[in-house]
């Protein structure tokens, strides 16, 4: 499981910054339901600055090494990211799982209609039904059920070796994975660049930039097969 510390070194912000705010905003203002519903376009021109922001970095070491390692792991794999960029994707993640949803798609809050979106969405209607303002980025806000949780819970109960990487242990579901693992009897790992709110639930710690623990762990893995 990745979370934003593995992105942040293709220079994009963790979630919360300093003071709580994520890039200048209140959480509370732009990724929530209700600030969609108060204030749409303020929540649409947020967004559409960080998928433009997304266009600007690349996948760095620790992305990639996650992608070596998939395509050499033999048996059961599947990487689950809190982060709604693509540069999992770009480094060649396939058995990826989304379950905050993707920066680069959007969805008709009216209609339903839903597909790949690269571009602005301030200002534009819904291309299957036409209405204005209905479109809203394609991501889990505070207050939504996140995707694929049952895919996850199947992956969990049959799990021999969980990592967390990039994540600071405080957003639920995901804070609760590490013990859903211990309980099927995982080897559970925390890669992270600092002790997450979680730690002592892992076996094993290492601690430094994404970079280079996943890097170094990843060889580790590859070695020992």
């Amino acid at each position: 499981m990745t979370g934003a510390g593995i992105s942040a070194e293709s220079g994009l912000p963790t979630f919360r910054g300093a003071g709580g705010l994520w890039e200048g905003h209140r959480v509370e203002d732009v990724a929530t339901p209700r600030a969609f519903a108060r204030d749409p376009d303020l929540v649409l021109r947020f967004y559409d600055a960080r998928r433009r922001a997304l266009a600007t970095v690349e996948p760095n070491p620790a992305h990639r090494a996650l992608a070596r390692l998939e395509a050499a792991w033999e048996g059961p794999f599947l990487l689950v990211t809190q982060n709604v960029d693509d540069l999992h994707e770009r480094a060649g993640s396939k058995r990826l799982l989304h379950m905050h949803g993707e920066l680069l798609r959007a969805r008709c809050t009216r209609c339903g209609w839903a597909d790949r979106w690269s571009g602005d969405l301030l200002g534009v209607a819904c291309p299957a039904c036409g209405r204005l303002p209905a479109l809203r980025p394609d991501i889990v806000w505070f207050e939504e059920i996140p995707i694929g949780l049952e895919r996850i819970e199947a992956a969990l109960a049959d799990c021999r070796l969980f990592a967390a990487i990039g994540t600071s242990g405080r957003v639920w579901p995901a804070a609760g994975f590490v013990e859903r693992a211990r309980r099927a009897g995982a080897h559970t790992v925390e890669l992270n660049l600092e002790p997450g709110e979680a730690s002592d639930r892992f076996h094993e710690q290492r601690f430094g930039p994404a970079s280079r623990v996943v890097t170094a762990w990843v060889a580790e893995l590859l070695a020992g097969r």
